[in-house]
């Protein structure tokens, strides 16, 4: 279901009927969209993704090429998905049950990755469920995430620890007169207890 005319869905994507697609969405080539995902406004999500069921993206999202959103991701708006990017969503993975069943849909439950808005995972990067990523903050590509990430905060490696802070144009920040300041836009952010928020 989509909000609008305005939606591009291209012949090759393959999205679910109950999926619901905001308006200046578009779908390209190869993407799959499952059963129940909401997409908000001006979403992109590229070639060869998927969106698992029930994912959530808010408004702005862009999610590239062949990245893999698995059910119950939620991503507020704003939120960047780099190429090749997977956000998890299974605790203790395994094919089979210990009695050497294969396992359903029932033998598990799904934990999820949640996006704060504005932030950014880069290329490849993985997000191990369950994991918060905080406002704004830059996750580095090929990096991977298993633990909660604070707003604002660059991280990188394996796993992910935090190289120093960005602002939300996305630059490192860099520390000047108590505070730390983006050398693109002059905005100005407070560090305090290992957290950073916008000066007010």
């Amino acid at each position: 279901m989509t909000d609008s005319a305005d939606v591009r869905i291209v012949d090759s994507a393959d999205v679910a009927a109950s999926a619901r697609i905001g308006a200046g969405s578009s779908i390209w080539h190869l993407a799959q969209v499952r059963e129940e995902a909401v997409l908000g406004r001006n979403c992109v999500v590229g070639r060869g993704a998927y969106i698992g069921t029930g994912v959530q993206l808010g408004d702005n999202c862009k999610v590239q090429n062949y990245a893999l959103v698995y059910e119950p991701a939620h991503l507020e708006a704003g939120v960047f998905i780099g190429p090749a990017v997977v956000l998890t969503n299974d605790t203790y993975p395994r094919a089979v049950n210990p009695d050497g069943t294969p396992k359903s849909a029932h033998d598990w439950q799904p934990v999820g990755v949640t996006i704060r808005e504005g932030a950014a995972i880069g290329a490849r990067a993985v997000c191990v469920a369950p994991v918060e990523i905080g406002r704004w903050a830059t996750i580095a590509a090929g990096s991977v995430v298993t633990k909660d990430v604070p707003a604002f905060a660059l991280m990188a490696g394996v796993p992910a620890r935090r190289l120093g802070w960005v602002g939300r144009a996305g630059v490192r920040l860099v520390e000047q007169d108590g505070a730390w300041v983006c050398p693109q836009t002059g905005a100005r952010y407070i560090e305090r207890d290992g957290a950073l928020s916008e000066e007010s």
